[in-house]
This record gives C-alpha cells, sequence and structure tokens, in this order.
C-alpha cells in the first residue's frame, strides 16, 4: 500500500472567475483567458509523468471553451463540478442554489457523456443546504470542506451554530469529504489582485511554496498511515513559465518521497468501501 496519496486538483474557472467579480471588461477577462492558453501546457507536464487529475469545470467554462474541456476528458483525467458562473453560493437563496447546481450538472454530463460525481463549491462557500442538494444530484464527493487535512470523512447535514450555546452537529451523510486548504492552493500564494475592498499581494517565489507543500508531504508521511493531501491549482495561475518550472520540481520531490497520485473519485470510492485513510500515528513512517 503506498504511504500516502496526492490528489491533483485544477479549478478550471476562466473567465467566470472575473464574472463574479463584476470585472468584465477585456482586461480581467483576459486574465481568466490566460487559464485556456495554459491548458495544453499542464496536460503535457501530466502525460510525461504518468500523473492523474480533477478538474472542476463551471459550466460556463464548459460551454465557452468545450474543445478545451475535451482535451481534458480526453487525456484521462476527471472533471467535477464547479458551479455555473463561479457563484458565491451563500449570496443565493435556496432555490437559487439548487438551480445553479442543477444547471452545471447538466452542462458537464452533456460535456462528459456521464453525470459528474464531484464537486467543489466556488470558492469553497458552503450552506445549510449544500449537503442535500449535492445528494439529490446524485454526487458522491465534495471537495470543499476542511475539518480535516489528511483524512476523508463524511458531510454533516443540519448542523446548528449559534453564538448562544454549544453546536449542535447534524447527522452524517453518504458525502464524501476530501478536504483542500487554502495554504495548499497556488491563488493565494501567486495571483495579485486589487479591489476597493481587496488587495492580494501574491507573486511569491515559487520554490518557496512549493518548500512549504513539501514539508506538508513529508509531515503527512511521518505521522498518518495512508493520508490524502489535496492540492489545488487555477490553470490561470499555475500555466506561467516559473510556476510550471518549479511545479515540475515539486511533481518530482513529492514522488520521490514514495506518494502516488490519484483522481479525487478514485479516492472517495476507495474510502466509501472502507479504506482507511488518514489514521493518525505519530512517528509511523519514521524508518
Amino acid at each position: 500500500m503506498a504511504r500516502g496519496t496526492v490528489c491533483l486538483t485544477f479549478d478550471f474557472d476562466a473567465l467566470s472567475l472575473w464574472i463574479v467579480r463584476g470585472m468584465r471588461s477585456p482586461g480581467p477577462l483576459s486574465r481568466g483567458e490566460f487559464g485556456v492558453h495554459a491548458i495544453p501546457r499542464l496536460l503535457h507536464l501530466l502525460e510525461r509523468r504518468g500523473l492523474p487529475a480533477t478538474f472542476f469545470v463551471p459550466g460556463h467554462t464548459a460551454e465557452t471553451f468545450p474543445d478545451a474541456c475535451r482535451l481534458i476528458v480526453g487525456a484521462g483525467h476527471e472533471i467535477g463540478m464547479h458551479g455555473y458562473a463561479h457563484e458565491v453560493v451563500s449570496s443565493l437563496s435556496p432555490d437559487e442554489e439548487r438551480a445553479v447546481f442543477r444547471r452545471a450538472h447538466e452542462v458537464l454530463t452533456q460535456l462528459v457523456g456521464a453525470p459528474p460525481v464531484g464537486n467543489r463549491t466556488p470558492s469553497w462557500d458552503f450552506t445549510p443546504q449544500t449537503v442535500e442538494i449535492l445528494l439529490e444530484l446524485g454526487l458522491r464527493y465534495d471537495s470543499s470542506l476542511m475539518a480535516t487535512d489528511y483524512t476523508p470523512f463524511y458531510a454533516r447535514s443540519g448542523d446548528i451554530v449559534t453564538g448562544d450555546g454549544p453546536a449542535r452537529f447534524g447527522r452524517e451523510t453518504e458525502l464524501v469529504q476530501l478536504p483542500p486548504s487554502w495554504s495548499l492552493d497556488d491563488y493565494p500564494a501567486f495571483e495579485y489582485f486589487r479591489s476597493d475592498q481587496l488587495l492580494m499581494p501574491g507573486l511569491r517565489l515559487a520554490d518557496d511554496v512549493y518548500t512549504n507543500w513539501l514539508e506538508d508531504l513529508r509531515y503527512m508521511l511521518r505521522d498518518y498511515d495512508d493520508g490524502v493531501c489535496v492540492i489545488t491549482f487555477h490553470p490561470q495561475v499555475i500555466g506561467r513559465g516559473h510556476r510550471l518550472l518549479g511545479l515540475e520540481r515539486f511533481l518530482d520531490a513529492a514522488g520521490e518521497l514514495g506518494v502516488e497520485f490519484d483522481r479525487l473519485d478514485r479516492v472517495a470510492e476507495q474510502f466509501r468501501a472502507g479504506r482507511a485513510y488518514g489514521v493518525y500515528r505519530p512517528g509511523a513512517g519514521v524508518s
């Protein structure tokens, strides 16, 4: 059995990331379009190393750039849901949220020829009804919630949390959660973004970020049996030359640590079948 699993995930937001922010002039939209330009580079990088990946694709991206999405499918990678136009679901009514997910589901089903089994909510945003909506659509897993780092878990539905008394947790559902992390996401580390309300400086040295990620893997391999590490990329961010060169070095170094790479859908199904991913055993990986 592998000592640990790394899941490479790509949020192919393209134009939708800027549309949802109301930034629809040619300048910011061109930043999103660069993600399409980067897709062949990423697919080549993955193919050279024989690495599988999961791409979360908004319905807007699938309809606007279907050829790029077909390249992803043709290369054997998974495509999962990511809203229709990168909507912030907590800003929607329950009916609006359900309509967005249904629309995204229909678009991806038509594109791939089979319904998606996985979802990642845009900006990892959730509402009290998100889990139930995903289950209604037949989704098997989600990769949005961060209650653990190396250990898959089942999402709850019906939590009640207020500031007046202890939280009351709802029932455990059949929706697998494969946890991401902002610290394992390329966007806040690399992307420069400025608005009237926010400044994200980004533009960090690539190797500094990848060094942090390797340390996460080393910790997982030392103290967890069969841990799962989910890393998040965005083609419009990671697709720049110096970041790709650093990514190549990171992937090669991760492989030398003895991890395997897999798609999220496969990890979710193995977890559902009883595989004990991410059991905390301090020092278990020390030889």
